[in-house]
């Protein structure tokens, strides 16, 4: 504490004698950058002969290299209460508010420098840095507003640079590390925030924010009801609070109607939820993945694809909705789709299932190139051996040649391919062997069911039975 006051009446000179001895020790350590001893010495100095302007400048000066710019604005502002020419003092003053972000403060003190001394240079420098840091704030306000926050953490990296101990400009760079999915560099902001300040709210919200991005709910609840405990009307502490509270109670209720087989229920629920935080990529390609799941149960499998889609853009190390994709494109036959989906899954985790569930797909896509016998027939997959002989029968006499014999040489040849189309469909359809390979794919890894010598006519003649046994003259 400061002398008794009646001991600076009296011994005022040997008093000021005594300071200066302090205040050039101090010099001394402060030149071999001890800046702690300084710190003790300026300190003495103060203690001993308390209003004289320079120590308060000089323990000021210290304690910004110290980093303790806070108790350094406090020196330099009653240095220059004590004397308001102390050009120094005001120098000071400014560079402590420009350090700690407040730059419009910071100018004030270097116009009063100017005014004191037109020519100051370094004034002059300082007051275009907190222009530039006025700038800077401008345009990262705008950018957060468009939801450019790579501009915004890029303004901040710049304004920090003049304004190192800013917490507000570096929680506005966590949270937007946050936004723009890099947690890691978010969180180690944050946690360098509160070691310095514990409580404070701005960080805790932001290491709530992190949390709640990577989809760790609960555990983000707790950081933000902290935060709310240090500073009650936190606003975006508050709506983070209640849009995680929300969430996390949407998609349970959701999941819950799934679990019951109420789709349309659990439809509206994970909609709903999608509505709450646009923000919150990791959950929300969880909602699209559900409710994926919920149109292809609906059998709506156009939208279910929509819906995986979505979720892939947001997370597109998504394996769970890449697969149900394929297995909707599998559904709806869009085999070169599924097999993408597939080796994208495959190329990721390189397992048994996955490896066949590739193959599978890539199988369904060389059988979707060859003919379909089915489709030439016009039967079902399913379909009876006596289904296939009486489907034989109508198309192989709908597009027999002499049928055709007095249209045109186009139509003669076009159903003359029919003919032969239908026949080679029925060869492999009628012989359980061949059809068995032929539903299994087996006739593609062999190179094809080799029809080469296949002659349709006598298929006819072999179906029809007899010499003559069919023939369309006497109809």
């Amino acid at each position: 504490g400061a002398a008794p006051h009646w001991r600076g009446l009296l011994d005022e000179p040997r008093n000021r004698e005594e300071a200066e001895a302090f205040k050039e020790q101090g010099n001394a350590y402060y030149a071999k950058k001890d800046y702690n001893e300084a710190y003790n010495y300026y300190t003495k100095a103060i203690d001993t002969c308390p209003n004289n302007a320079s120590y308060y400048g000089n323990r000021a000066a210290t304690l910004m290299m110290l980093g303790r710019f806070r108790e350094a604005l406090e020196d330099a502002q009653q240095s220059v209460r004590l004397d308001d020419s102390f050009v120094r003092g005001h120098l000071r003053e400014g560079k402590c508010h420009l350090s700690l972000g407040n730059a419009m403060a910071a100018s004030r003190c270097f116009q009063r420098v100017l005014e004191l001394d037109r020519k100051n240079t370094q004034a002059q420098q300082e007051l275009k840095n907190a222009t530039t840091v006025l700038e800077y704030e401008k345009i990262a306000e705008v950018d957060f507003e468009k939801r450019d926050f790579r501009k915004v953490v890029f303004c901040m990296d710049r304004a920090l640079e003049f304004a190192p101990a800013c917490h507000r400009f570096k929680i506005l760079k966590a949270e937007c590390l946050a936004l723009l999915g890099r947690y890691p560099e978010a969180q180690s902001v944050a946690s360098d925030i509160l070691r310095m300040d514990s409580t404070n709210a701005d960080a805790l919200y932001v290491r709530g924010l992190c949390l709640y991005y990577e989809d760790c709910i609960e555990k983000a609840v707790q950081f933000f009801v902290q935060a709310l405990r240090m500073a009650p009307d936190h606003e975006k502490a508050c709506l983070a609070c209640r849009n995680a509270k929300a969430l996390k109670a949407k998609k349970e209720d959701g999941n819950k109607a799934f679990k019951k087989g109420n789709y349309k229920l659990a439809y509206e629920l994970y909609t709903e939820a999608l509505g709450i935080d646009p923000n919150n990529i990791k959950t929300n390609a969880k909602l699209y993945c559900n409710r994926g799941t919920v149109n292809s149960k609906l059998r709506k499998l156009e939208e279910a694809i929509d819906d995986c889609t979505n979720a892939v853009k947001l997370d597109d190390t998504y394996i769970k909705a890449y697969l149900r994709r394929a297995q909707c494109y599998m559904d709806t036959e869009q085999y070169e789709d599924a097999v993408r989906d597939y080796e994208k899954v495959y190329q990721t985790e390189k397992t048994k299932e996955h490896k066949q569930l590739l193959k599978n797909a890539q199988v369904e896509l060389k059988k979707s190139k060859r003919k379909d016998y089915y489709k030439i027939l016009g039967v079902d997959k399913n379909a009876s051996e006596d289904e296939i002989k009486k489907a034989y029968r109508k198309r192989a006499l709908m597009h027999h040649p002499d049928r055709h014999s007095g249209a045109s040489a186009e139509v003669q040849k076009e159903e003359e391919k029919k003919f032969k189309e239908v026949g080679e469909a029925f060869t492999i359809l009628s012989d359980p062997k061949k059809k068995a390979r032929y539903d299994s794919g087996q006739d593609l890894e062999e190179d094809g069911l080799n029809m080469g010598d296949f002659d349709a006519n006598n298929i006819f003649k072999a179906f029809f039975g007899g010499p003559g046994g069919f023939s369309f003259e006497g109809r």
